[in-house]
């Protein structure tokens, strides 16, 4: 995906979304395509998170949500899965210092009690050093599923209504949303898919109600620059009513 020199100009404030997610799909098909071996491309792969979060940075969106590994990859082959594993305790060792610096504030997802404890430590020891952070609010999404997601939420919305008496009948979207990941957060806007599937496979279901969604073809470690831009066009020119008809409108009503 392509875009003009003069894409970034069209732009307005009120166009960019305050969340964007992205399903990173296409590690493997890249390695694959190079007759590397599948580590290659989700090392590659690592390369292009830094370049999105630039990007993401740069246009100054607030909140940019990575899908890392899902509660399904656990089915992959052994050596790949203890690849990324390696890989994602290379990356919380050696990127924290950088988004420290950068004032980001990282924040892991998902069913991370069923990582590794070396992982679990540093995923704890990345989320405290950057948790006073107030610029970009990065999550990841490892071992995250998205109905992992919402039926832990169920369960904890049932201790609540066992201690404190709440009548069911009386649960409102918004009690329930408050006990999901990134209930803190603005909604998702924006969801981009790269690597050419149509699918979010299981991610954010929830959250992602009234996202706009981008699907590109190009594999995660070929998303650049101007695959961040044709996204962002693509959305500044989306209608979003919410459900409502009428005049194109930027105000939000699950705000």
């Amino acid at each position: 995906m392509n875009t003009s020199t003069n894409t970034e100009s069209t732009f307005n404030a009120q166009q960019f979304p305050k969340h964007i997610a992205i399903i990173m799909d296409g590690n493997n098909r890249w390695a694959k395509s190079r007759g590397l071996p599948g580590i290659a491309g989700h090392k590659a792969g690592l390369e292009a998170i830094r370049g999105v979060i630039k990007s993401t940075m740069h246009y100054r969106i607030p909140v940019l949500t990575l899908y890392a590994f899902s509660t399904e990859n656990w089915s992959r082959p052994h050596d790949e899965v203890q690849a990324l594993m390696n890989l994602l305790a290379f990356a919380l060792s050696s990127e924290v210092n950088k988004l420290h610096k950068n004032n980001i504030r990282l924040r892991v997802i998902g069913n991370t009690l069923e990582l590794a404890p070396e992982i679990q430590s540093l995923v704890s020891a990345a989320e405290d050093k950057t948790n006073k952070n107030d610029g970009l609010q990065l999550n990841v999404a490892v071992n995250y599923g998205g109905r992992w997601d919402i039926l832990t939420a169920a369960k904890s919305m049932a201790r609540s209504l066992i201690s404190d008496g709440t009548v069911p009948d009386m649960i409102s979207d918004a009690d329930f949303t408050r006990h999901l990941c990134l209930s803190d957060l603005p909604e998702v806007d924006l969801c981009i898919r790269t690597g050419g599937e149509y699918r979010i496979s299981n991610f954010l279901l929830w959250q992602l109600a009234y996202a706009e969604f981008v699907f590109v073809d190009a594999f995660w470690p070929d998303f650049q620059k101007e695959e961040m831009q044709g996204a962002l066009d693509q959305f500044s020119r989306r209608q979003r009513n919410f459900g409502n008809s009428g005049a194109r409108s930027f105000e939000d009503p699950r705000a």
